[in-house]
């Protein structure tokens, strides 16, 4: 298996390759040259495997540059950190309505799913190399807790995450600033998330600054980071059609801002996992929604809302569906990409929206119907959805039918988003462990200003 950029002049990378350089050096996004094809024998073959099991199946058919017995010992450590054996618990609510769980590693978000796999990746890969890296991130709460956990302590690696100043929960903000190991170093910008993740992607597409202190991207701009999403797909799939003998096709449900976790459900859906569609759920930040429902990809101001990690307005995965929209012509996505850049937006009409609406299905949820959709539901079930849940929650109930089988994938646990569940409920959702064991803890984090020079500054003087 070797891997290319969207945009032409990388290719014939293998798979170490791709995850060391992150963000490809032409500006793309990497990805596969083939996607694999499963057919419907090993479909069924896979059906009844373990999540680990899985995962090395899964994996297997995108990487050919590490041993088995290695993938297997990164993958098995890596889900030994969460806090059931199944990694991914999926909850049936009667008749055809699914949740899958992915929030049961140790930042309880669902990236953990990739980061712990990503940060035991790394290692390996260096130590074969005998390589040292630094990792720059950015992050609207969720992935910089993530890959924080996923990285510290880590011989050879330092990470850099920036995070927008007081836009982050409390509870995420905890998360990544009490870590105080010697190799852990967090940045709150004075902007929004989009700030923070184009004064990453410029950082990067500084080649000579890229080269000359080792940085590498763990943002979902990662191809690892894609793969590692993937596995959940087919495995809430299996364990929500466990009964039916053969391969329905069902709806997936996820709520997105920055396009990868959907992502790796429009892979699966092309390697022949049976999706009829994928229903991206927004909150008020609705430009996905208004790309697939209008064919309008058109910045606007970003809005805070009770579920900030999708408060995005640039969805930095976008390009590689675009790509596969553009039938794999790197010229015109290319020239897309440049227009985007000179216009802040892109449109799309006739037979080209007519694919995108083939794929997916779009529903924006308000504030006002996030906190009704989280107290709904536990009136119903005596269930806690968190913010980004209950916006998937309120997309599948705007195109529920009783004939198909809609699973939805919740990617918090409600406790990381405290108020708007107090307020939604009028109780506080029952708090983990691991995080009643930050609260109180002294916070580690430097305020800088919104420019790229004085991030790159800091990089600079903190590896002298």
């Amino acid at each position: 298996m070797k891997y290319k950029s969207t945009r032409g002049k990388v290719n014939q990378l293998s798979f170490s390759e791709t995850v060391l350089m992150g963000l490809a050096d032409d500006g793309g996004l990497i990805i596969p040259e083939k996607i694999p094809q499963i057919g419907k024998e090993d479909i069924l073959r896979l059906r009844d495997l373990p999540y680990k099991e899985l995962a090395l199946n899964i994996m297997g058919y995108f990487i050919d540059d590490i041993p088995q017995s290695d993938l297997k010992k990164i993958i098995d450590d890596s889900y030994s950190t969460f806090d059931t054996e199944e990694v991914i618990p999926v909850v049936s609510f009667g008749g055809n309505l699914f949740i899958g769980e992915i929030f049961h590693g140790p930042t309880h978000a669902f990236k953990d799913i990739a980061l712990q796999f990503l940060g035991n990746l790394f290692s390996f890969i260096l130590n074969q190399k005998g390589q040292k890296m630094n990792i720059l991130g950015a992050t609207s709460g969720d992935t910089g807790s993530a890959a924080i956990y996923g990285f510290k302590g880590k011989k050879d690696i330092n990470i850099f995450i920036l995070h927008p100043h007081g836009k982050v929960s409390p509870v995420q903000e905890l998360q990544m600033t009490t870590v105080d190991d010697k190799n852990v170093f967090n940045i709150a910008i004075e902007g929004t998330f989009d700030d923070c993740q184009f004064i990453v992607k410029s950082i990067f597409n500084d080649l000579e600054f890229k080269k000359r202190y080792s940085l590498g991207a763990i943002n979902s701009i990662n191809w690892s980071r894609v793969l590692a999403q993937i596995v959940y797909y087919f495995y809430t799939y299996f364990k929500s059609t466990k009964d039916n003998n053969e391969l329905p096709e069902v709806y997936f449900a996820v709520p997105t801002g920055n396009f990868g976790n959907i992502f790796a459900g429009f892979v699966a859906r092309k390697m022949g996992l049976p999706i009829k569609k994928l229903i991206l759920a927004t909150n008020e930040n609705n430009i996905l929604t208004r790309f697939i429902n209008n064919g309008d990809y058109s910045l606007s101001k970003v809005v805070e809302t009770y579920s900030p990690s999708m408060d995005i307005q640039i969805a930095s995965n976008l390009e590689r569906y675009l790509y596969f929209l553009y039938n794999e012509d790197s010229g015109i996505l290319s020239e897309k990409m440049k227009e985007f850049e000179k216009n802040r937006s892109l449109s799309f009409q006739g037979n080209e929206l007519k694919k995108i609406q083939s794929d997916f299905i779009s529903v924006s949820t308000s504030n006002d119907q996030t906190l009704k959709m989280i107290k709904d539901f536990y009136e119903k079930y005596s269930y806690i959805l968190d913010p980004h849940t209950a916006c998937a929650i309120n997309a599948v109930e705007n195109v529920y039918n009783s004939d198909d089988i809609f699973i939805a994938l919740a990617t918090a646990h409600p406790a990381k988003f405290e108020d708007a569940i107090v307020k939604a409920i009028g109780i506080k959702p029952e708090e983990p462990s691991r995080i009643k064991q930050i609260k109180g803890k002294p916070k580690k984090f430097t305020i800088l200003k919104n420019s790229i020079e004085d991030v790159k500054r800091f990089i600079q003087e903190t590896l002298s």
